[in-house]
């Protein structure tokens, strides 16, 4: 039987990461925090997650000539990844992130995109017999708006199931949404899509009511040591969190998605891959780094909700 193709659509970065006592304030300069640089970009991560998590996965993105792509690709390859579409480009440097983490594990980020942005419709366009022998796309928005708005066109078209994580935040435009099958928005992603103040689950509820009544089909709003809020086929269902100590939540979205694409290609059903799907997320937010964080499919087997323990 062959296995569903996963197609990742997104950005690769390096991240360079400082582990500080608390985020700076502007104009603050803090000293003596742990540097460590990763392998990152969220549609990087999200593919890592997927091929660790059991899927067959194909990446679609766009990599400078240097030393930052050549080492991705490499890495790609050792994850198991289809890396047949991903572009080297001359013009333009590998794309970065510079991320503080402070002691509660939360943290900020600055990303240059670098070739992550020069990822356009036609680069798409040369990838379309992948896109269509795929069982679900998977992208996010630090590649050019046109081009997510490109493909998921593309797959509906033809049927094909887009999950859409919205992050980094932006305006997205509602013939865009009418093309996406789910949308995975976090808290601040789900605010300003539904202009909604999201302070308690009713609060959440309406947001993603709003969300979906823009054409959506389903709506999964992550939220954090919450857990999940789905609204699918007009029901919702809140999936708890599961209870660990954090240290890291730079990858957990994206862990999340990642999962979440994995059980439904699989052939699970909304509830039954958002609660796969946290499970990932919460051994992810138990370890330092990116793609370092994200567990395989080895590890979802073993452990236990209660086993999962910093790292």
């Amino acid at each position: 039987m062959k296995r569903p193709i996963i197609t990742v659509v997104g950005s690769s970065n390096t991240d360079m990461v400082i582990k500080a006592d608390h985020l700076p304030e502007p104009g603050e300069t803090i000293l003596g925090g742990t540097f460590f640089m990763n392998s990152g970009g969220k549609g990087a991560n999200q593919a890592v997650a997927a091929a660790r998590l059991g899927g067959k996965v194909s990446f679609i993105c766009k990599t400078g000539d240097d030393i930052f792509g050549k080492q991705s690709l490499l890495q790609f390859k050792e994850e198991g990844i289809d890396t047949s579409f991903i572009i080297t480009d001359s013009a333009h440097p590998s794309g970065v992130a510079l991320i503080t983490v402070d002691k509660q594990a939360e943290n900020c980020i600055v990303v240059a995109s670098g070739a992550n942005a020069a990822l356009n419709p036609p680069d798409l366009a040369k990838a379309r017999n992948l896109i269509l022998q795929s069982s679900i796309i998977l992208m996010q928005l630090e590649i050019p708006l046109a081009t997510v708005s490109y493909t998921a066109s593309l797959a509906h078209e033809k049927n094909i199931p887009v999950v859409l994580n919205p992050a980094p935040s932006c305006v997205l435009p509602d013939e865009l949404l009418r093309h996406i099958s789910i949308l995975t928005p976090n808290k601040t992603e789900a605010v300003m899509l539904s202009g909604i103040s999201i302070y308690d689950m009713e609060s959440a509820k309406k947001a993603a009511q709003k969300i979906k009544d823009r054409g959506v089909r389903t709506v999964i709003i992550t939220l954090g040591n919450n857990g999940a809020l789905i609204l699918n086929e007009d029901v919702f269902t809140h999936i708890p969190a599961n209870l660990v100590t954090a240290v890291d939540t730079t990858a957990a979205g994206d862990t999340f998605n990642g999962a979440l694409v994995v059980a439904l290609s699989e052939g699970k059903d909304i509830l039954q891959a958002t609660a796969f799907a946290c499970k990932a997320a919460a051994i992810s937010v138990t370890r330092n780094g990116a793609q370092a964080s994200i567990p395989y499919k080895h590890e979802m087997e073993a452990l236990n909700v209660n086993e999962i323990t910093p790292k």
